[in-house]
């Protein structure tokens, strides 16, 4: 069911049962005022009738022949009085006797001084009545017409003016729904024009105060990440594109050349330790862009266990040694490492070991002669390691974008390489709930702060 008919139904509903209560609460208030008013008009009747018996001495032959002239409907009242013993001084109509008096009616009376009771469609009161200091018991019987008319007159009144208010109520609550849904409806018609080719359109109504312009602007941050994102792949296809064609053009070119006439053997073998250079580079991209998508996976997915971070770093140094020989690196632990507590981190030590080889290696390759410190030392539940070179530096305008793959700064003519593996650094620390941070001046070199929670 669609909101705006929920919305509608349960506008309605409410209404409905507030109207219902009231008109309930109507009906039953009157009804009561009207049978507590009835009650005293048959008092006060019955209180009439018997001081006319019993004060202006009216026979009583002469009382019935009003009440027989008059009566023809059950609203007119039939009184009786009694005296203490049970003994019949006056009744309306003996031969028709609407309410049938009992000894126990009349023992009621005596000690209640007064009752009050329903006997079919009649009301009935009894009394005590006291004359000249002599009790009397008067009672009183008769069916109030008139104000059980205007009861069922009022009855279908609030009947008929509940349905109407209903009818109404469910009209007006789907217009303002759908007056107050209608931004939401504009919004899925908009979302609907969007693709992939027009990710710069917006929504509308984002510039009020209201819950529609929140829903509203947090679409539209949505599809701003949407636009980086697609905007980020295609940068990626088109880095990635070039970074293979460029080793593939110069291995199929030196092929080409070689193989265009017959040369000295040397020449042949030259050619063959550019192809697998060139070679070597399509490995080492395609290596950097396997572990980029192990970064990227669900940490769910990812073997996580408890490693020393110190072993980490001094098996990525290993690695990179056995490689470049000619690089220097130095460890520098500030602390002692013995306690297994401030050097363990729960993490992945493949990843975080590819991590600090990208890391190690781009303060050597930028530093001449090629070289790099490592510091290692423990804050506040972290461990913190800084990559420290004395190299080029980084540019203040190339310092934002070095985290993005493939992106590569004024630099690039200084080392070779395909833009990774920074960014593969960050990814790799942040899937670790570590952070990542660089402070570089220009010819002063750069130094890398990686922060990691240990266990």
């Amino acid at each position: 069911m669609k909101i705006r008919n929920r919305l509608t139904l349960l506008f309605t509903g409410m209404i409905a049962a507030l109207l219902l209560v009231f008109a309930w609460v109507v009906y039953i208030s009157y009804s009561q005022d009207r049978e507590e008013e009835y009650y005293k008009n048959l008092q006060q009747q019955a209180i009439t009738k018997a001081n006319l018996l019993l004060d202006a001495k009216i026979s009583p032959e002469v009382l019935q022949l009003i009440y027989k002239n008059a009566a023809g409907s059950r609203s007119q009242e039939e009184v009786a009085v009694y005296d203490t013993a049970f003994h019949l001084l006056y009744h309306d109509a003996v031969d028709i006797d609407k309410v049938k008096e009992t000894k126990q009616m009349i023992r009621e009376i005596t000690e209640q001084r007064q009752i009050a009771f329903h006997e079919g469609p009649l009301q009935v009161v009894g009394f005590l009545f006291n004359h000249n200091g002599t009790p009397y018991i008067v009672t009183a019987a008769a069916q109030d017409e008139y104000g059980l008319g205007q009861l069922q007159h009022l009855f279908w009144t609030l009947v008929i003016t509940f349905l109407v208010a209903v009818v109404f109520v469910f009209l007006a609550a789907q217009f303002f729904s759908h007056q107050a849904l209608k931004p939401v409806s504009d919004m899925v018609d908009k979302v609907e024009e969007i693709t992939a080719t027009n990710l710069d359109l917006r929504l509308g109504g984002a510039e009020g105060k209201d819950e529609i312009a929140e829903l509203a602007q947090t679409f539209n941050r949505m599809l701003d990440r949407l636009e980086q994102s697609f905007d980020a792949q295609k940068q990626f296809v088109s880095n990635i594109s070039h970074e293979l064609r460029t080793p593939l053009t110069a291995m199929m070119a030196e092929l080409e050349i070689t193989a265009s006439r017959e040369r000295p053997a040397e020449e042949y073998r030259q050619s063959m330790r550019h192809a697998i250079s060139d070679a070597q580079r399509l490995v080492k991209l395609s290596n950097s862009l396997l572990d980029l998508a192990k970064a990227s996976y669900d940490p769910t997915e990812i073997n996580f266990r408890e490693i020393r971070l110190d072993e980490v770093l001094m098996d990525a140094r290993g690695d990179i040694l056995q490689v470049h020989p000619e690089y220097k690196i130095n460890v520098v632990f500030e602390e002692d490492t013995d306690d297994d507590d401030v050097v363990s981190v729960n993490g992945n030590e493949y990843l975080l070991k590819v991590a600090f080889i990208n890391l190690l290696e781009n303060g050597c390759k930028f530093s001449r002669p090629p070289q790099t410190t490592v510091t290692v030392t423990w804050f506040k539940g972290h461990t913190i390691l800084r990559f420290t070179d004395e190299g080029i530096g980084i540019a203040k305008d190339d310092l934002p974008h070095i985290f993005t793959p493939f992106y590569r700064g004024n630099n690039r003519p200084y080392a070779d390489g395909n833009g990774i593996g920074l960014s593969l650094a960050l990814k790799i620390i942040r899937l670790h709930k570590g952070n990542i941070s660089v402070v570089s001046k220009p010819g002063s070199g750069t130094t890398f702060t990686v922060e990691l929670p240990h266990i």
